[in-house]
């Protein structure tokens, strides 16, 4: 457990797109971290010491107390492993593995080490999830629907790993609605799912899946990676209080077509400052909720092959 206020130490692994759009600019204005060293096989950080592997990192660098990993989830487990075994706090990019098993294991391990281990759901922390979660815990909910189009070409762009197995293809992105809407909505679970794979990946490219709440309500999700346009992140909720749209990605909520909530966004920001703040408790927070929605979609899901993807 950190008892002072002295920044905290920390280390980046995989310095890739993620790292450079939005990890590097929230740590550079966080007064709670002190970036010290980077781990990448190819990405390098300017002004700090650079390192192939997080093993050679954590060799060379002892004053380092804490690690963000961001490298593809597949290749997760086995750094996170290594960073708790050398008691540092860990920083997990979402989705926090490729199995929700290992991630469980993580739990235990930090716990045994004594170190803080955060899974970070950075949707959660878009700026207008906690008015709907609000606004909902106030009325009944009928009905809800999740509908998550975005253009793969433009996001991940040149990026294999996710259409490798554990990659997550659609479920990359769409992991985030589900990260909102087990903030928000009740607990649910998926009866049905069908998932569209290109005859040459090994990931799906979209997903129509289907929920019933614990009380038997329903709630639908339509995922699309190859959206052309205006991209959709948009979480909708029949309730007896009016029509509620979070949109944006949770930017934006509006209750029967009236804007109640928006603000710019700064999720990455939020998310360091919550690390801090469990690092500085002693704590940890690791809900694997979104995970294990993903991995009962590939469990119960129809595969339906569809015509091969190229980027």
């Amino acid at each position: 457990m950190s008892s002072n206020n002295n920044p905290i130490n920390i280390g980046i692994v995989g310095v890739g797109k993620i790292v450079r759009d939005q990890h590097l600019p929230a740590l550079a204005k966080d007064q709670n971290y002190r970036l010290i060293a980077a781990a990448s096989r190819h990405g390098k950080v300017h002004g700090i010491p650079n390192f192939p592997t997080i093993e050679a990192m954590l060799d060379a660098v002892a004053e380092l107390e804490a690690v963000s990993l961001c490298m593809p989830p597949q290749f997760r487990y086995d750094a996170a492993r290594t960073a708790i075994e050398a008691k540092k706090h860990v920083f997990l990019e979402k989705p926090p593995g490729a199995t929700v098993s290992e991630v469980e294991d993580l739990k235990v391990l930090a716990a045994k080490n004594g170190v803080s281990l955060f899974a970070s759901w950075h949707s959660r922390y878009a700026p207008a999830v906690e008015a709907a979660r609000g606004f909902l815990a106030s009325t009944r909910l009928r009905s809800a629907a999740i509908v998550w189009k975005e253009d793969v070409r433009r996001w991940h762009p040149n990026q294999d790993w996710i259409w490798a197995p554990g990659g997550f293809g659609v479920f990359d992105p769409g992991i985030n609605a589900l990260s909102i809407a087990t903030h928000i909505l009740p607990a649910m679970f998926i009866t049905s799912a069908v998932l569209d794979f290109p005859e040459n990946r090994a990931a799906p490219v979209a997903a129509q899946v289907t929920f019933r709440t614990s009380n038997g309500l329903p709630v639908t999700m339509d995922l699309d990676w190859l959206q052309t346009g205006p991209q959709s992140w948009d979480i909708l909720a029949d309730t007896d209080a009016g029509k509620m749209v979070l949109s944006g990605g949770g930017s934006k909520l509006a209750i029967d077509g009236r804007v109640v909530h928006e603000e710019p966004e700064a999720e990455y920001p939020m998310l360091y400052k919550h690390f801090a703040e469990i690092v500085r408790a002693g704590t940890s927070d690791v809900d694997l909720a979104p995970l294990q929605h993903v991995a009962d979609a590939f469990m119960l899901g129809k595969r339906n092959v569809v015509e091969a993807f190229f980027d």
